[in-house]
């Protein structure tokens, strides 16, 4: 693939005609759930909280990217850590959509007429208590970025290109809870993109690239 492969409209079109299972059934087959199979009966038997995040892929005529922060160390689950914008589903939400458009404008300065969801992906269960909607958008320029500084630390961009290339998804393991837990690794320069965001981006690469 060239970058023109990798374009905003073709990614409209892959998230619009998605194939494979219904992404109401397809979240155990997909991203890191896969390497987990025993841990993922565990996270099954939690009381989860409902969270939605945003993909936001920018439309540049040189190839899409994708915005993503780097979360402050002063946060309470996920310090530190490179994350799409997104957060808990309020009761008043009507939808995972509204909620990820919600938080991404509070989180980044986002603004929802900037944006333009196209999609799901199947749900991310994750240990730390939260069953995560990704909502897939394409994002016209012209917006600004104000970052929240209670919640990010920065707000970069990332290739499309490259984060849908297959060999730049290293595997790696920690214990964590006495429990063996293995996940994919996406270093990207001086960011090291794992966990939660790693595994999402891997189900985007297998539902609508692979």
């Amino acid at each position: 693939m060239n970058f023109t492969d990798f374009s905003a409209a073709d990614f409209r079109h892959r998230a619009l005609n998605q194939i494979g299972a219904p992404i109401e059934h397809a979240w155990r087959d997909h991203g890191d759930h896969v390497l987990n199979p025993e841990s993922l009966v565990e996270v099954e038997g939690l009381k989860l909280k409902d969270a939605a995040v945003l993909v936001p892929v920018v439309d540049d005529p040189d190839g899409a990217k994708v915005i993503l922060t780097q979360r402050t160390a002063k946060l309470r689950k996920h310090s530190g850590q490179v994350a799409f914008p997104g957060g808990g589903i309020d009761e008043g939400d009507p939808s995972p959509e509204v909620a990820a458009l919600r938080e991404a404008q509070e989180e980044i300065g986002l603004h929802p007429d900037f944006v333009e969801t196209v999609g799901r992906l199947p749900q991310y269960l994750a240990g730390t208590g939260f069953r995560i909607v990704p909502v897939l958008s394409v994002v016209r320029r012209g917006f600004t970025i104000t970052p929240n500084p209670e919640e990010v630390d920065a707000v970069f961009e990332v290739p499309l290109s490259f984060l849908m290339n297959p060999e730049n998804h290293q595997r790696d393991s920690r214990t964590w809870q006495g429990i063996v837990r293995h996940f994919y690794v996406m270093p990207y320069g001086e960011r090291y993109i794992w966990g939660i965001t790693a595994g999402i981006i891997r189900t985007l690469y297998e539902r609508l690239y692979a």
